[in-house]
């Protein structure tokens, strides 16, 4: 019954989130920007940059990730810090376009503190497959598969191999972007067999502020585990920074509702496109006579 209760909690907090945020993004949507912010977590950072042109796709900052991959051929990397009373972390994403519908990440915490105890953190490797594009009303869609790799000391990471797997939202509303996620994650029992369960739930908004300045903002929350893993809650905002289309940065504070989480979380990072591995982006197409 408790985890029920928790999972409804977090479920009427997202639905009034989002009733918020779309009556808010109404009245603009009828009358949408002719050139609408592009579908990641960051406003582009030139408006009319040529179609051909690497831009970067943020999965940062927010504990959700966009519906959209990386562009195909491009290797893209995240990396950011966390600083919290008695918690602070480095932690990185690399990402790579395959094709235009799959990309693939592994992910990594080169650093981790927790209360006194410091050292590498666990890793991750997995992929995203868009399903479906954003059209008319349809948004993007895809879907998620991660696996935890433990490589963290005992006290730090989970200790065991888990698995995650979801389906990403994504939609515009002119100037504004949402970002949906719901994921179920299989989690490893340290020194045991099987798995205990828990489900995260997110809903991230981003719209461009001015020039090259962004807003994002998300609540999410995972629920109960098991007897020693409550659900969770947390609240972020913060401003990202478009350097260029290829290098966005982001900074703000996660703030937890409830949980066993530090109550403030200032964090900050940024998402760099490396480059285009496949030497298509930026040169003239060829033409046949």
């Amino acid at each position: 019954m408790k985890h029920s209760g928790r999972v409804l909690q977090i479920a009427r907090s997202l639905v009034a989130a989002a009733a918020f945020l779309i009556s808010c993004a109404r009245a603009p949507a009828q009358n949408p920007d002719p050139q609408p912010a592009t579908a990641q977590t960051a406003p582009p950072a030139i408006p009319n940059a040529a179609p051909d042109e690497i831009t970067a796709v943020p999965n940062r900052p927010t504990f959700s990730s966009t519906a959209e991959t990386v562009q195909s051929g491009v290797f893209e990397i995240e990396y950011g810090f966390e600083i919290a009373d008695g918690h602070q972390n480095i932690n990185g994403l690399l990402k790579f376009g395959i094709t235009k519908n799959l990309e693939i990440r592994f992910g990594n915490n080169p650093f981790e503190r927790d209360h006194g105890v410091g050292g590498v953190g666990d890793s991750g490797a997995g992929f995203k497959y868009k399903i479906a594009r954003q059209k008319g009303w349809r948004p993007t869609i895809s879907v998620l598969y991660a696996a935890t790799i433990p490589t963290a000391h005992d006290e730090l990471g989970a200790g065991a191999l888990g698995h995650s797997a979801g389906i990403l939202v994504s939609k515009d509303f002119g100037k504004h972007h949402f970002d949906f996620n719901e994921t179920a994650q299989w989690l490893g029992r340290r020194g045991a067999s099987g798995f205990d369960r828990d489900y995260f739930t997110a809903l991230a908004y981003t719209r461009p502020i001015k020039g090259k300045w962004g807003a994002s903002f998300e609540i999410a929350g995972f629920s109960r585990a098991n007897l020693t893993t409550p659900a969770t809650m947390t609240l972020m905002g913060g401003p990202t920074y478009s350097v260029s289309s290829r290098l966005v940065l982001d900074t703000g504070i996660y703030i937890a509702a409830y949980g066993n989480l530090p109550r403030v979380t200032f964090f900050s990072g940024l998402t760099y496109s490396v480059g285009d591995l496949y030497h298509r982006h930026g040169r003239p197409m060829k033409t046949t006579p």
